[in-house]
């Protein structure tokens, strides 16, 4: 779940998180709130508003889904993420699920529209070696591989309306 809230300023942000570190190839890594689809879960959607508020603490109905992204695959999970741009209109203290959440990084609308704010990165992975990918500087952190292709579409988006 993109999701987009005003802070106590009334500034827009964007949440996203910052992974807990453990054997597996998205360790440590900045995402958006989400998972895996789940027995109980209807659908996609369903399923990100549930995880939204199992990671950091957004009530579904609190969320105004404004739209569905483009998919995104994961080879070296092999998954097949299907993200949604939200709206909490309202927040309330993020409560974080330290299980999987190391950190909230609460991104300025104007600090990710910023175009000196992308960057191209050469990085080394589990499944690769001093590879050059796109890639975001968001509050210190490199944001790249899926989440950066994601964060790419939303700022296309928001480019066209702004």
């Amino acid at each position: 779940m993109a999701l987009f809230y005003p802070n106590s300023e009334q500034l827009t942000h964007l949440l996203l998180i910052l992974r807990k570190t453990y054997q597996g190839v998205h360790s440590n890594q900045i995402a958006f709130p989400g998972g895996k689809l789940e027995p109980e879960d209807e659908n996609l959607m369903e399923t990100a508003l549930r995880e939204t508020y199992e990671e950091v603490g957004v009530p579904s109905e609190s969320v105004e889904v404004l739209k569905e992204l483009s998919e995104v695959y994961i080879p070296p999970s092999n998954y097949l993420v299907q993200p949604f741009f939200g709206v909490y209109h309202k927040p309330e203290l993020f409560r974080i699920q330290e299980s999987e959440v190391e950190a909230l990084v609460e991104v300025r609308l104007s600090d990710f529209l910023d175009k000196s704010n992308l960057s191209e990165e050469k990085l080394s992975t589990s499944y690769a070696k001093n590879i050059s990918v796109p890639a975001f500087k968001l509050n210190g952190y490199t944001v790249w591989g899926a989440t950066a292709m994601m964060l790419s579409e939303i700022k296309e988006l928001l480019e066209q309306v702004l």
